[in-house]
This record gives C-alpha cells, sequence and structure tokens, in this order.
C-alpha cells in the first residue's frame, strides 16, 4: 500500500445538515472476461447520475457502479477467505480455486517458456553467434520508463553473458531531434561510428518496418522487441519477438517492454548457462518498475514478476534506486507498486520530457553511491519543472478546446513534446473525452494521445494513417508524428471519426466499487487482510469501497489554492462503536463550501505514517450527500 505523509492539524467543523436525493449506480457483472453490462440493479437505488446540481460545479459527475455480490454457493465454497477479499477476486473474474490460490500466492498456471514467443529461437541463436564472434551490439531502446528500464536490463545481461563493455552498448533517441522508436539517420549513425553488427530494439519497432528495411540494406542485422500493437505488417527483422503477434504461443499477451526484454535474457540464460555470470532475479527489479510506470494490466504474469521485483527493489541493492527512492521520500523497505507509480516512475520519466534518457538509464546502472546521488537529484529537479510545465501548458490546451466535443484536439508550437502526453491525459481525465495534443514544429509535428474505453485511439489513428509520417500505441494512448500539410486533414478526419463513433453515447466516467462495507468495517483487520491482493495496478486496482450515511466530522482545505478536501470522518453516533478516520480527497476542495454533514463516498484505504506514527486513511475518489433512508446491514 502507498504510504503517504499528509500532516493531520486541527480543522474546521462539519457543515449544516445535509441535502437528501435519490441517486444511483449500475451494477455490472466485473467477473466476466468481456465486462459487460448487466441489467440486474441493486435496490434501493435506480440506475441514474448524481443530480448535477447536487455537486460544485468544478467536479465531474461519475457513475457508480457497484459490483452485484458472490453468490451463495461461491462464499460456501471458499468460506476460509475473507469475504471482502472473496468479493473482489469474484470482482476480478478469479473464481476457480486453483486461479484463487495462484493469485494470492502470486504464482502463475500457465507455462512462462520463453521460447512460446515466435521469433525467439532465432534471436537466441543470432545473439549467440554474435556472443561467439565479438561482435558489436547496439541496445536500441525508448526514453520512457519501460524504454528506459528495458535499455539498461539488456545491456547489463549481455554484459553478463560475458561480452565485453565496449561490445554492446545503449542507444535511447532524443525525444525532441529524433522521437519515437526506430529511425534511418539513427541506424546509419549506428552502423557506421559504432561499427555495429546487430541491433536490438527494446520497446519500440514493430512499426518501423521501413526502418528495419533500411537497416537491411546497411548490412545491419536487427532483432525486434516490443510489446506495442502490431501494424499491417511485421519488419523484415531477423526476428521479431511480440507477443500480441498472432502467432505466437505464448499465455502472456500483455507484457510490458521490459518484460519481453526480461524474456529474452531468461532464454539466453538457458541456452548459455555457462556464461551466465549473475542472478536473473537481481534484474527484476528493472521490471517492476518498467512494467508498473508502462500501465500494462497487473494481472496473471506481469503480477508475479512485479511482486518478485518489489522483494528486490526494498532490498535496494542498486544505489541509483536507493538514491531515487530517497529523494522520493519513498521508505527503505515499503517500496509499493503505489511508489513505482507515484516516485520512481515520474522522475524516471522526467529525464527523457525535458533533458535525455541517458540522464535515467545512467542512474539506474551506476554503482557508486555518490555518483547515483547526484543522478538522483538531478531527475528530482527535473521532475519539479516537468510539474511546473505540465500545469502551465495544461491550461493554456483547456483554454484552447471546446470540452462538449467528441475529441478534444489542442496543436501549438508552444507545446513541448516531452510534456505533451501528460497535458493530454488531463483533458482526457478532466472532460472524459478522447484528447490529443501537439506540439507544431517548422516541418513536422508530433502529437500525443489518451483516449477513454469507448474510443480506441490507435485504431483511429490506423484510419488516417496515410497522412502520417509514423504512429503507434495502445488503446488508450497513442502518439504520431505529422508533415505539417497534413495537420488540418489529420484534425478534421479525426474529430469526424469520434464524433462518428460516439455519437448518441452518454459519456461519463465510472467509479468501479468492489463492495459497499461499513465505515466501522475499516480497521487494521480488513487493512491486514487485503495485503495478499498486493501488488495492485492497472486492471488490478486497489479495492473500491462505498460507504453511505458517513458523518463528517471536521474539514478544511490544504494545498495550493485550497486544492484538496481533508476531513474527519466517522460511522455515525447511532454506530456500534465511534471512531473518527482521517480521509483525503485530491482535486476535491470545492466541496468544502457545500459539504453536508452527512455523506456517501468511495474511497480505497490506505495508511498514512507521520513522525514514526501509522494511522488508517481514506483515500476519498467521490463524494454525494448522503441519503439516509439505507444503509448496509
Amino acid at each position: 500500500m502507498l504510504l503517504t505523509a499528509v500532516k493531520l492539524l486541527p480543522i474546521s467543523s462539519a457543515c449544516p445538515s445535509p441535502s437528501v436525493f435519490p441517486f444511483s449506480w449500475q451494477n455490472t457483472c466485473p467477473h466476466q472476461q468481456n465486462r459487460q453490462q448487466v441489467t440486474e440493479t441493486l435496490p434501493p437505488y435506480h440506475s441514474m447520475l448524481p443530480f448535477p446540481s447536487m455537486r460544485p460545479e468544478s467536479i465531474r459527475p461519475n457513475i457508480w457502479q457497484v459490483a452485484p455480490p458472490v453468490p451463495e454457493h461461491l462464499k460456501q465454497q471458499f468460506s476460509h477467505i475473507n469475504p471482502i477479499v472473496l468479493q473482489v477476486l469474484y470482482n476480478r473474474g478469479i473464481i476457480e480455486p486453483a486461479h484463487v490460490q495462484a493469485f494470492l500466492e502470486k504464482y502463475v498456471l500457465e507455462s512462462t517458456d520463453p521460447f512460446l514467443l515466435t521469433d525467439m529461437d532465432k534471436a537466441v541463436a543470432r545473439i549467440q553467434h554474435a556472443l561467439e564472434q565479438e561482435e558489436q551490439i547496439v541496445i536500441y531502446g525508448d526514453f520512457d520508463a519501460d524504454g528506459v528500464t528495458s535499455t539498461v536490463l539488456l545491456t547489463q545481461a549481455l554484459r553478463g553473458l560475458g561480452m565485453m563493455t565496449r561490445q554492446v552498448r545503449p542507444y535511447i533517441p532524443d525525444r525532441v531531434d529524433e522521437g519515437y522508436g526506430l529511425n534511418k539517420n539513427a541506424l546509419t549513425k549506428i552502423k557506421e561510428q559504432f561499427e555495429a553488427d546487430l541491433v536490438i530494439s527494446v520497446d519500440c519497432g514493430i512499426r518501423s518496418a521501413a526502418e528495419a528495411a533500411h537497416a537491411n540494406d546497411i548490412g545491419l542485422d536487427m532483432i525486434i522487441t516490443d510489446h506495442h500493437s502490431l501494424g499491417p505488417e511485421l519488419p523484415p527483422a531477423t526476428a521479431v519477438i511480440n507477443p500480441k503477434r498472432a502467432d505466437s504461443q505464448y499465455p502472456e499477451t500483455m507484457l510490458a517492454g521490459v518484460g519481453v526484454a526480461y524474456k529474452l535474457t531468461q532464454a539466453l540464460c538457458q541456452t548459455m548457462p555457462k556464461r551466465v555470470t549473475f542472478e536473473l532475479t537481481d534484474l527484476l527489479d528493472l521490471v517492476a518498475i518498467g512494467t508498473v510506470a508502462d500501465l500494462v494490466p497487473l494481472l496473471g504474469e506481469n503480477r508475479q514478476l512485479v511482486a518478485k521485483g518489489l522483494t528486490i527493489l526494498n532490498e535496494t541493492r542498486r544505489p541509483g534506486i536507493r538514491a531515487l527512492a530517497k529523494v522520493a521520500r519513498l521508505k527503505p523497505g515499503c517500496i509499493s507498486s503505489e511508489s513505482i507509480a507515484f516516485g520512481l516512475a515520474p522522475r524516471i520519466n522526467a529525464a527523457g520530457r525535458l533533458a535525455h534518457a541517458y540522464d535515467a538509464a545512467r542512474l539506474l546502472a551506476v554503482n557508486n553511491s555518490l555518483q547515483a546521488a547526484q543522478f538522483a537529484a538531478r531527475l528530482d529537479q527535473l521532475n519539479r519543472e516537468r510539474q511546473r510545465i505540465t500545469a502551465d501548458l495544461g491550461a493554456k490546451a483547456e483554454a484552447m478546446v471546446t470540452p462538449d466535443t467528441a475529441i478534444l484536439i489542442a496543436a501549438d508550437s508552444a507545446f513541448v513534446s516531452g510534456v505533451v502526453g501528460l497535458v493530454a491525459s488531463r483533458l482526457a481525465d478532466t472532460h472524459y473525452r478522447p484528447a490529443i495534443v501537439i506540439e507544431k514544429g517548422e516541418k513536422e509535428s508530433r502529437g500525443s494521445c489518451r483516449s477513454i474505453p469507448e474510443f480506441h485511439i490507435t485504431e483511429a489513428l490506423d484510419t488516417v494513417a496515410e497522412l502520417l509520417v509514423r504512429h503507434g500505441g495502445h488503446a488508450q494512448a497513442a502518439g504520431f508524428t505529422v508533415a505539417n500539410e497534413n495537420l488540418d486533414e489529420f484534425i478534421t478526419r479525426m474529430t469526424d471519426i469520434a464524433a462518428e463513433k460516439l455519437a448518441g453515447l452518454e459519456l461519463h466516467p465510472t467509479l468501479t466499487i468492489d463492495a459497499e462495507i461499513k465505515l466501522t468495517d475499516v480497521d487494521w483487520a480488513l487493512f491486514e487482510s487485503l495485503t495478499p491482493l498486493e501488488p495492485t495496478g492497472y486492471a488490478n486496482p486497489m479495492p473500491v469501497f462505498m460507504s453511505r450515511n458517513v458523518e463528517v466530522c471536521s474539514h478544511r482545505v490544504v494545498g495550493e489554492n485550497g486544492t484538496h478536501l481533508q476531513m474527519f470522518v466517522s460511522g455515525g453516533k447511532q454506530a456500534s462503536h465511534y471512531q473518527e478516520i482521517a480521509a483525503i480527497a485530491f482535486r476535491q476542495g470545492a466541496w468544502a463550501s457545500q459539504l453536508p454533514q452527512y455523506i456517501d463516498i468511495v474511497y480505497t484505504i490506505n495508511v498514512n505514517e507521520w513522525r514514526g506514527r501509522r494511522t488508517l486513511q481514506l483515500m476519498i475518489q467521490d463524494i454525494q450527500p448522503a441519503e439516509m433512508k439505507t444503509a448496509v446491514p
């Protein structure tokens, strides 16, 4: 669980009595893989959005979507499991005894043989030949945390298999000068200046058919390892390893780029055991960082790799990670998946956003503690600058878009390529619309896209591919480069595509709730019972609860400009035992002037640590005035 340091000070008394109104949420059947909604609803509420008039105008309405209860036969079958934990497992689709045990004990049932990945045998054979012939190898990476960890991992692995430092070197393109992915100029430079014989891409290359053909033309062998969505044709490389290939037999299709690099390393170690001079598991700290940072589903093998990687991370074997955790104010030995997502990954990403990703790669690879501290301080400073620039450009982009349009598009030469993705993410989160933010250049412009579940952004880009220099990504995040003469047509066509695809849909963000519980159920025993569900992350979130008729004992606004709302809440004086629990609602400070005395809340349970004292804290996701007629029995 994420440990946060929020100092709790005396705060003001609660606002007057509540406004009572009937609001409700939809009921889903989340154990089905397709996550389709079902028509069943839970009493006493009827499916509808909360009345906007009952909320501050600056806080968007959400659909509260509570999972149906566990069927009685499953409760009896799993009577040895905490009922709330069982409910969460049921919501995640984990209902078979073998799967339940595997999830709680963090192992996978399917084979994880790396040679089930198509072309793995070809890649291993080519690398083995390079090792034996002492050829020059370049690891071609990407500038985000997944790409950087992939680059460092495979570089260190090849050196650990006996290659000299001069024989294997990393290459990460410059975000501004070169952009994402393979590019012909870089490959020519690698061939001519580095005298390389083999290039291995990590976290990129799957849509680089023209660049791979260029490598062939100049006598440069290529191995592509990637995890992004495939293009219309595979690159003409010696080997193309991607778990999303239709002909792949590997059961886990959603590995991160660093996960694919790890599987290649695993295959190399199995093939050449006498060459191995390192512990394969020592690389799992890098796998954990890249996997969490890239927002791949934290289920199956990904979750297993992250769980093992967190163990390595908390042993702080790398001076660079130890130094980075210190500047991020993470407690030694307590790094979690949330710590990676909100502490380590943003600082690693800041290097590639505002400077060069080599700054982050050096930090992860360094063995000197003094240098590690210097590198970490540099990344921390870049991250602070990134936060400032993102806020400024976010305000600029907000002023440029029309919130109710099907897709939000902002293009300007003032935008910085390193933060356009963050700005697009803010637009998408704020308005629940797909968003594109474009940095206009002299001849070409680069854009970053963030989307919502109702709109597959990469498929949309595929339909206008003839206008683009390059593009790629996932369902809800993508990037592209477009020639300026095509920019206006690109914007027009993307606007039309989104309008057609989203026509007639009521677009509202949904809060998926695992269970309704009484606030008096929130205690250390419940918190500890949830521990086996970790590590949590994308597609396997921290358990989300809802409690009704919660009494606001006191509240105040905190943060710059009163952005956040801090409260002490209780289960009400009618509860069997009275207790107050601290709660923090980020970006919901607008509630302060109209907060009722009794509210319904959606939240996760966390730990607040301050001056050595640990207390439970609610992380509030949403608030509504309470409907006092019903409560959990």
